[in-house]
């Protein structure tokens, strides 16, 4: 008995169940969001999965998994090609585009103070062209 009135293995089984509820509810929205992130999935399957995964939540869970899991993979790799796609066109968007002939007054500058050379000025006069 430590000073605490809490047995060393007690607390080691606590943190567990602790931890093992935390994965529980995040299997659990992960499963959920997945589900109404199916389009092809009618509205009775999606139903019938959630009364599934209330009445039987860990067996549920783990035939999903089971059965959905290279889909669910698939579906999570879409969402994030997306999401970067779309932070790209902000990012983009936001940043403006240079016009060619500020690309090339910035390149005369670093010809002039002789940062590049005559040959690396026109490649990036071509470039800022093209």
């Amino acid at each position: 008995m430590s000073a605490f009135g809490v047995d060393g293995w007690e607390l080691v089984w606590s943190i567990f169940w602790v931890l093992a509820f935390f994965v529980y509810i995040f299997a659990l929205f992960a499963i959920i969001n997945d589900l109404f992130d199916d389009h092809g999935l009618s509205g009775w399957w999606k139903a019938l999965w959630v009364v599934a995964l209330l009445v039987f939540p860990f067996l549920t869970i783990l035939v999903y998994l089971i059965a959905r899991g290279r889909g669910m993979q698939e579906r999570a790799q879409r969402r994030a090609a997306a999401a970067q796609q779309a932070t790209d066109d902000y990012i983009r968007a936001t940043a403006g585009q240079r016009s060619p002939a500020d690309e090339i007054a910035k390149a005369k500058a670093l010809l002039d103070d002789g940062t590049i050379t005559q040959a690396e000025y026109d490649s990036m006069k071509a470039r800022a062209l093209a």
